[in-house]
């Protein structure tokens, strides 16, 4: 989780856990020690999130400058363009090795202050650290969020609409298009990320999803309490079967146990849900991935 950027956190803390991975690995550190590839132990994206970006050249906007700039191109202009395109990779690749070697030193002096830990030790701050983060535990999915509608009663239908999730207000429409997210699914409640934010933008504990299914292969609908979500993603499958398996954990601990005859007069004390649980929207359904959603 830690390489791919599933894990959101500041630069020193991924150097902190590298370096507690060089630990684990080698114990103190040493220059005979064998020594992985930073790729190996520093989230790559990082890295490559500090380089210039490419760039912007807008549009021509009439059809006889593309044109020019088209036959252009492929004479003497051309070969320019493609002397400093090279040249410019050239130099975002020199930058890019300038980076890593910083960013090596500093996780190399940060193994050294770990002398005299343990294999054991640095194990247990490994994941003390990672633990931190509040989605720790969750299987976290790439999703574009394509759509969003209010749910309504047995008969009416509403058009889907473009969604935007912001914090405490995750049903807002707007005119825009799929928003990319990471959908974390845990054992108590399901979450929707802004790629590499530590906070959800929003999270339905299992009593709030009342059913899910998929469409076809590619599209995922999420139905919570007033509004169904609708997603694209390649692991339809993948995030039905561990939400089936999570409902289903949900539900029977929901079940009422039998209970003992009482012993004593009658109170009027509220029921207390289980811990962790919110109170049910009703009994969810898996639906299977047949079909089509309506419009």
């Amino acid at each position: 989780m830690v390489l791919r950027g599933y894990v959101p956190t500041s630069e020193e803390t991924l150097q902190t856990l590298a370096a507690l991975r060089l630990q684990s690995l080698n114990s103190d550190f040493s220059t005979h020690a064998p020594f992985p590839r930073l790729e190996e132990l520093f989230p790559p994206h990082v890295l490559h999130a500090r380089l210039p970006p490419p760039p912007h050249r807008p549009p021509s906007k009439c059809r006889g400058a593309r044109l020019r700039a088209g036959l252009l191109a492929g004479g003497l202009w051309g070969q320019a363009l493609a002397k400093q395109r090279a040249e410019r990779d050239q130099r975002l690749r020199g930058r890019l090795r300038e980076e890593g070697a910083s960013t090596m030193a500093a996780i190399v002096e940060k193994w050294k202050l770990l002398q005299g830990m343990g294999r054991p030790e640095a194990m247990a701050a490994y994941v003390a650290l990672v633990r931190e983060w509040p989605g720790f535990g969750s299987t976290l999915f790439d999703v574009d969020l394509h759509a969003v509608r209010p749910r309504l009663h047995v008969g009416q239908e509403q058009p889907w609409q473009w969604a935007s999730l912001t914090p405490l207000s995750p049903q807002s429409l707007v005119g825009s298009g799929p928003q990319r997210l990471w959908l974390g699914i845990g054992a108590k409640a399901v979450s929707l990320y802004k790629p590499g934010e530590p906070e959800p933008l929003d999270s339905f504990c299992y009593g709030r999803i009342s059913s899910f299914g998929a469409s076809d292969s590619s599209t995922f609908r999420l139905s919570v309490e007033d509004r169904d979500l609708l997603f694209e993603t390649s692991q339809v499958d993948e995030i039905a079967q561990l939400l089936n398996t999570y409902l289903a954990s949900a539900s029977a601990q929901r079940l009422p146990r039998p209970q003992e005859p009482p012993t004593g007069p009658p109170t009027s004390e509220p029921t207390v849900l289980p811990q962790g649980l919110c109170p049910a929207a009703g009994p969810w359904q898996h639906q299977p991935p047949v079909g089509s959603f309506h419009s």
